[in-house]
């Protein structure tokens, strides 16, 4: 479970994003990796407890077992599936396909079909499970791959303090012969600093203490990749230790990935830190700049040949595994939270099949979408993907925190609630793609509106949860109440309340009330020919006969699935080991500041 987390999370981005970050900005970035350790541990102790014992196997499903209705399921939903195209697929293959293209000369799109046709050789195959034990050994492949070019990039640039000295006058040959010009392309003064200026910085600290626990709440706590993981643990101590695992690796990020990051612009500073767009347009295709390419030099012209393929190798594990969670989640909720809103008979097979021309639409879409990620955020990927979940998330972090620990929201404040928020946050993002910041070098004014130029994206992050707590609260004061005895298990406060029989007959419970026309049609299905095996197998659709639950078996099921308690020694093992991490991050924190 820890390592499908890890692995899950560790996607291209990471190698070319988060590296290309600490290229262009130095250990800042960090707080990304180690502020997520604190929110994987509230992820195996606050927020999966509740989870499980609601019996939900999705978080749309959640919602309306805390909420009743189907409205904030069904937004979720979609909205969930238009994330993923905006900061996961798109994200994974044009991160994916710039390494390719750096290492291979191959052009950017015929990358992304290589990808794709790799990842589907097992996506159509596989189910979670399958998911999860291969996210286990690619686990295992990134970290080797990782670890082994630290090692020799360090060794390389003769050790620490080198290191630290040369990545402070690392620059392009354009910026030293004029630096008043091309002062951009300077490393920040503020390199060695992951705590810094609230006002001027690129990484603000009251942005990153406040407005990034509410992006990592989202994507740790609340987003059905990471939360799916969690739920299929064993139990509640697999499930836990499983976060304290993920919690672990994450620190490792720094090494493996933020530090190589910088040493490649030490490394090749006129192509990493080009400083003007014609210069970096020929060295990358992008004038917005190419910190994105610090990794993938990195492993081209630092490592032997054979080491080369260990890192593709691991590229593509990443990449992959992420892939794989992207289209298992993507292809659970549009079937069971949209379809199903359609089709609520829906046989099996027709359910496998609509989940996976869900993910081919997806995936379409995302394609479209790449160009418009290359020049965003001044070419960052990494800040790309956090200006857009800043502008997202917030609003579905508060709905989420207020249904747990607050049983007096109603689902009428949650959903104008999150309405309200959400327009906000739309009307930056829609802002951030009409206007692009000035390339670095260009001479150009920056005439951005001021919502964009003056109020970081973090800053942003914050503002609009004010607006959603705000409207949230207001609106569940002046609507009626949910009864108590429909809050059984659902929130913080009431997990622990016994099970209410008539919740066996849930329909989204292990679609019990479809078992007879699953048999049915399976009978017939046995009985054609070799071609309709093939589909079969293609759509994932077991021939067996599916036996039918009698209802105490339906409630020792249910029972089983919904129980959190957890045996008293591995409770206090994992608790032990969440405080090590979480004191070893503390101590990391404060080092590198």
């Amino acid at each position: 479970v820890g390592a499908s987390i890890f692995a899950s999370n560790v996607g291209a981005p990471m190698f070319i994003g988060l590296a290309g970050t600490a290229a262009a900005s130095g250990f800042a970035c960090a707080i990304y990796e180690w502020h997520a350790i604190y929110l994987l541990i509230a992820l195996g102790w606050v927020f999966v407890p509740v989870y499980v014992a609601s019996g939900a196997f999705t978080m749309p499903e959640f919602l309306k077992k805390r909420f009743g209705g189907t409205r904030l399921r069904v937004f979720l939903s979609v909205q969930s599936l238009i994330l993923y195209v905006l900061t996961k697929i798109s994200a994974e293959l044009f991160a994916g396909a710039i390494f390719l293209q750096q290492l291979l000369g191959w052009n950017l799109y015929v990358c992304v079909g290589g990808i794709l046709a790799v990842t589907a050789v097992y996506t159509v195959v596989g189910g979670l499970t399958a998911v999860i034990y291969t996210d286990t050994l690619q686990t295992v492949i990134l970290l080797i791959g990782a670890t082994v070019l630290f090692v020799i990039s360090m060794v390389d640039i003769g050790g620490w303090n080198t290191f630290m000295t040369l990545y402070a006058h690392a620059a392009s040959n354009n910026t030293r012969t004029d630096p008043v010009n091309y002062s951009c392309g300077l490393p920040r003064s503020d390199f060695m600093h992951i705590w810094r200026d609230p006002v001027d910085s690129d990484i603000p600290w009251t942005g990153a203490a406040f407005g990034l626990t509410v992006l990592g709440l989202w994507t740790w706590c609340n987003d059905q990749i990471m939360v799916q993981r969690c739920l299929s643990a064993k139990n509640m101590s697999h499930s836990k230790g499983g976060a304290v695992f993920a919690a672990a690796l994450k620190i490792t990020s720094f090494f493996l990935w933020i530090v190589p990051g910088m040493i490649s612009r030490v490394f090749f500073p006129d192509e990493i830190a080009c400083s003007d767009p014609k210069s970096c347009e020929e060295i990358c295709g992008n004038k917005a700049g190419c910190s994105n390419i610090a990794y993938p030099l990195l492993v081209l012209r630092k490592m032997p040949a054979g080491l080369r393929g260990l890192m593709l190798a691991a590229l593509l594990a990443a990449l992959m595994s992420t892939l794989t969670s992207i289209f298992n989640s993507a292809s659970s909720m549009f079937t069971m939270d949209i379809w199903r809103r359609f089709r609520q008979r829906a046989p099996q097979h027709e359910l496998m099949l609509v989940g996976r021309i869900c993910v081919l639409v997806l995936i379409g879409l995302s394609l479209v979408w790449i160009p418009l990620i290359q020049v965003s955020q001044g070419g960052q990927l990494w800040n790309y993907l956090q200006s857009i979940s800043a502008c997202i998330s917030p609003p579905w972090c508060w709905v989420f925190l207020l249904a747990l620990f607050w049983k007096r929201t109603t689902e009428k404040g949650a959903f104008w609630g999150l309405i309200i928020s959400t327009a906000v946050g739309l009307c930056r993002m829609i802002l951030e793609f009409v206007y692009s910041a000035p390339p670095c070098g260009s001479m150009e004014v920056d005439e951005r509106p001021a919502v964009l130029k003056d109020v970081h994206f973090l800053h942003f992050a914050m503002i609009s949860s004010g607006v959603s707590i705000i409207s949230t609260v207001a609106i569940s004061l002046l609507t009626p109440p949910r009864p108590q005895e429909k809050l059984r298990k659902v929130t913080w406060w009431t997990r622990h309340d016994d099970l209410d029989p008539e919740e066996t007959e849930s329909e989204d419970d292990f679609a019990v009330e479809e078992v007879d026309d699953i048999a049915r049609a399976k009978r017939i299905i046995r009985r054609k020919k070799k071609c309709r095996r093939i589909y079969n197998w293609m759509c994932g659709i077991n021939e067996n006969p599916v036996p039918k639950l009698t209802q105490e078996e339906k409630i020792l099921i249910k029972k089983k699935m919904t129980d959190i308690r957890e045996d008293k020694t591995t409770k206090s093992i994992t608790t032990a080991a969440a405080i090590v991490v979480a004191a070893m991050t503390t101590f990391l924190l404060g080092y590198f500041n």
